[in-house]
């Protein structure tokens, strides 16, 4: 199979911060090198914000907030949301 979206439900969730690196790095490649288009759901904010093109903040499975994700990153709001996240 040669999928060409995949989609990803917190791929990070239990793991220790080094392997949450790894597969990151994996999702990196699939997106970067292969062509995949990746729908991602994570509640680390700042690590799906950081690979996203485009995300999604949902409160209460709304869309609160839809950007980049480099400027969902500067944006104070996603921080006040996540804190610590």
């Amino acid at each position: 199979m040669e999928p060409k979206v995949l989609s990803v439900d917190e791929p990070s969730i239990g793991l220790e911060p080094r392997f949450i690196d790894q597969v990151f790095e994996v999702l990196d490649d699939l997106k970067s090198n292969e062509g995949k288009t990746i729908i991602l759901v994570e509640q680390n904010a700042k690590k799906g914000l950081e690979f996203a093109d485009i995300g999604y903040v949902l409160v209460s499975g709304r869309v609160v907030m839809a950007d980049t994700g480099a400027a969902l990153l500067r944006n104070p709001e996603v921080g006040r949301l996540f804190p610590g996240g």
